[in-house]
């Protein structure tokens, strides 16, 4: 509820201020959503990070699903930062975020300090991978609005899959999201990193791993449980039957007979390579060797 009326107050402002120059309107915007953002994260028992389009989704279902199991709670239930421990106090408040809004409440630009004394899950994938979900998730789903908020492409634009990945606001924002946080991660009181192609191959260890990093206790039928509900093909289901209308447009197919407007699309470790020729996909590859930061496991042959 208290979300809820924090957006409602968030589009009355920003209603009434239709006359201000549009860069000033937006600067207020991020600063609202930032300030949101950063009650919740000072209110959480732990908070889960990622660039937008790495798995966050799936990673949450899972971990919605071991909650609502092992508690009794309805099975599309999806957690929402505190609507599962308002059902039940032994349920963490999780806060998950893109980080996009923070650092323009805080100031905290070029560091992570925010987070420094925060339990921070963070979610990684290889950001060619990203780009291209990316796209998808631009063409397809995003609203025109927080294309501009963000520094995408113009809504309108028609724009080739290669040439958005190498927009300003798409790969090269990406490798720097990540290259922050991995100058940063020692900073962090307790940082637990999750790869998405981990994830992928290893889902029960990965997934017991995250739960034990939040102080849960997963049994081995807990975890197959989860495995089971939030795979591929059964979250494309619940997508196409909006299961989990509750949480809004978050898990809706936007249009059923277009599988790239899903939310759950193609969930494919190197799928980038599908939708570039060589030269393309040799030059995507030279920029992430030589800029990514190799912490995160990303270098790749040419």
């Amino acid at each position: 509820m208290h979300t809820v009326l924090k957006k409602a107050t968030r589009f009355l402002v920003l209603g009434l201020l239709f006359w201000l120059p549009k860069p000033r309107k937006k600067r207020l915007d991020r600063w609202l959503r930032g300030r949101e953002e950063y009650r919740k994260l000072k209110a959480s028992d732990g908070v889960v990070i990622s660039f937008g389009k790495s798995g966050r989704t799936w990673l949450r279902v899972m971990i919605s699903r071991f909650y609502s199991f092992k508690h009794g709670l309805n099975a599309n239930m999806l957690m929402g930062f505190d609507n599962m421990h308002r059902r039940n106090k032994a349920i963490p408040k999780l806060f998950f975020t893109h980080d996009n809004y923070l650092k323009d409440y805080t100031g905290n630009i070029d560091n992570k300090a925010d987070f420094y004394n925060s339990n921070v899950l963070l979610l990684v994938r290889n950001p060619l991978d990203v780009a291209v979900s990316q796209f998808f998730q631009w063409k397809y789903r995003m609203r025109p609005g927080k294309k501009a908020l963000n520094d995408y492409p113009d809504h309108n634009s028609d724009i080739a899959i290669y040439d958005f990945v190498m927009h300003p606001g798409v790969l090269p924002k990406i490798i720097d999201y990540l290259n922050l946080w991995a100058s940063e991660s020692s900073n962090i009181k307790s940082l637990h990193i999750i790869r998405y192609e981990d994830m992928r191959g290893k889902t029960g260890e990965v997934l017991e791993g995250a739960l034990r990093f939040l102080d849960s206790d997963p049994s081995p039928e807990e975890i197959e449980e989860c495995v089971s509900f939030s795979s591929v093909e059964n979250m494309r289901k619940m997508e196409e039957k909006n299961a989990f209308w509750l949480s809004g447009s978050r898990m809706k197919a936007k249009d059923k007979n277009n599988p790239d407007s899903f939310k759950v699309r193609k969930a494919k470790v190197g799928g980038y390579r599908d939708y570039f020729d060589d030269d393309q996909i040799n030059t995507l590859k030279t920029l992430v060797n030589e800029q990514l930061d190799p912490l995160f496991g990303y270098t790749m042959d040419a």
